[in-house]
């Protein structure tokens, strides 16, 4: 399936599209590809409110704004991504999971690129609404949305790392 798809399609069986991924094989450079891709994005997502921000306190400009932002996102963002996947691995490895370093990483990272859509709707409602009651109702939910569905795929990429019983 396309991303696409497996990016809608995660939002309702998150376990059947991360037991495809996992069949498929360990593919650092797919990994890597969800990552980045999300990352994009998420940084992408920022861009609304950056102009309010910029706007309703003009000392920094948009550009140096979106400059930091920038850096944040496709620079450090990637390397913290990497040290939450190697922790939520060690973690795992304590509960004796059957899972690898690329299952753990696979889980965080599909999981990013498969919420952006929420990333960007909290992009949009940060910048339009601004701070207030929406803006943390989205927030929240898509906090709850990236746990549970992280939570889904990384269980399934620890116990069962081989993707077995792919669709």
């Amino acid at each position: 399936m396309s991303v696409s798809t497996d990016m809608v399609a995660t939002w309702r069986r998150p376990r059947e599209v991360m037991r495809r991924h996992l069949a498929m094989g360990p593919r650092e450079d797919r990994a890597l590809a969800f990552l980045m891709g999300a990352c994009g994005l998420i940084f992408v997502a920022q861009w609304p409110d950056l102009s309010r921000q910029a706007f309703e306190d003009p000392e920094i400009p948009l550009q140096a704004r979106i400059g930091a932002a920038l850096f944040a996102w496709l620079f450090w963002a990637p390397v913290l991504f990497y040290a939450l996947a190697a922790l939520s691995r060690v973690g795992a490895m304590l509960f004796r999971g059957r899972g690898t370093w690329y299952t753990a990483r696979l889980a965080l990272f599909w999981t990013l690129l498969a919420t952006t859509p929420g990333w960007l709707f909290h992009g949009l409602v940060s910048g339009f609404i601004g701070p207030g009651p929406a803006k943390q109702l989205v927030g929240a939910l898509l906090l709850f949305a990236i746990l549970t569905i992280w939570g889904i795929c990384f269980r399934e990429s620890e116990t069962n790392p081989t993707g077995e019983g792919a669709a």
